[in-house]
Formats: structure tokens, C-alpha cells, sequence
């Protein structure tokens, strides 16, 4: 087995247990919101970690892209957190997953 497919293994890992976090975490605001859904976009939880950041990022966008590629990086943002780290994350699973050895008698 390779470095490269031990590491591509853990960072699906990664990717895959921050999908069931913040899904867990979506879980609980919805419970303490008495039942009312709530999701964190990839914008919310980008802006967790530095509001800044997505402030000057969504300001480039508008300035630098045509109007149907800037809708579409919108409409990227506004996915689930949980979806994209947890669809990324299973897809390196698949790839870079455990290699079997043929069966041989």
C-alpha cells in the first residue's frame, strides 16, 4: 500500500466524520429550535472559521465572473456543509479503499 493511498484513505476519513458532525450539529439546532429545520451552508460554516474570507471571496466573485458562473458559485455556497464534505469524502473512500488480492488456490 502506497503513502499516498494511506493518506488519501485518512483525509476521506476526515472528510467523512466532519459530515457527520455537522449533521449532528444541524440535528440538535433543529431540536433546540423546537423542530424548525436548520442547515448550515458551506457559506456558514466557511464563515465560522473567518467571515472575512467569504466576505472578499462572494465581492471577487461579483466583480470577476459573468453573471451565470457567479449564481452557480452561489448556489455551491448555499449546499449543505454536511453534503459536501460527506459526498467527497465517500467518493476518496471508494477510490482509495482497501485493495483485495485475488484468491488463489
Amino acid at each position: 500500500m502506497s503513502a499516498l493511498s494511506v493518506l488519501m484513505r485518512f483525509i476521506s476519513l476526515v472528510l467523512v466524520v466532519t459530515a457527520l458532525m455537522l449533521l449532528g450539529a444541524d440535528g440538535i439546532t433543529s431540536l433546540e429550535h423546537h423542530g424548525q429545520i436548520d442547515v448550515r451552508s458551506l457559506e456558514t460554516v466557511w464563515a465560522l472559521f473567518d467571515k472575512g474570507a467569504v466576505d472578499a471571496f462572494k465581492a471577487w466573485n461579483g466583480a470577476h465572473l459573468p453573471g451565470f458562473l457567479s449564481g452557480a458559485v452561489f448556489g455551491f455556497l448555499s449546499v449543505p456543509g454536511w453534503a459536501v464534505t460527506g459526498v467527497i469524502g465517500v467518493i476518496l473512500a471508494f477510490i482509495f479503499g482497501r485493495r483485495h488480492e485475488p484468491f488463489s488456490e
